[in-house]
Parts: C-alpha cells; structure tokens; sequence
C-alpha cells in the first residue's frame, strides 16, 4: 500500500483510512517504532491492561496460589541479623 505524505504545519504526517483505524482499533495514539529500515506502526496498548479482572478470576478459581514456597527448608536468616 502506497500513501502520500500530508503537509502538517512544518512537519508532515500521513493519513489512515477509517477502514484501518476501526480494523486495528486505534484510538487518540498509536506506538511508532523504529526498526533497521522500517517503521512501524502499532496500536497503542495500557500496560498490564484487564490484568485485574484475570488475577481476580485466578482467585475465584483458586488458581493464584504460590508455585514454590517463600522460604526454603534449608534456608535460615540467620546471615541477615
């Protein structure tokens, strides 16, 4: 796909049609990285985003429970005083 580059003020900028802004759901911002030779773009995403509703849903399934104990049976505390 081929776009033209669109005079901003003194910078330039492209333009998405609605097509791709609704089938990649962007919203106010998108992430530009920059890569050997290319740049990409991508749909911005909140870090740690429904995060909440998946450990609450671990809990209620009891699924959120230590794989390794806190302290091992070996293990003495007695080098921290």
């Amino acid at each position: 796909m081929t776009i033209s580059l669109i005079s901003i003020g003194n910078s330039k900028g492209i333009r998405l049609s609605k097509t791709i802004i609704e089938k990649y759901n962007l919203q106010d911002s998108i992430e530009l990285i920059l890569e050997k030779d290319h740049i990409v773009l991508k749909p911005k995403t909140e870090a740690r985003k429904g995060w909440d509703k998946a450990f609450k849903k671990m809990n209620e399934n009891g699924d959120d429970k230590p794989l390794l104990s806190d302290v091992f049976d070996d293990e003495t505390f007695d080098e921290w005083k």
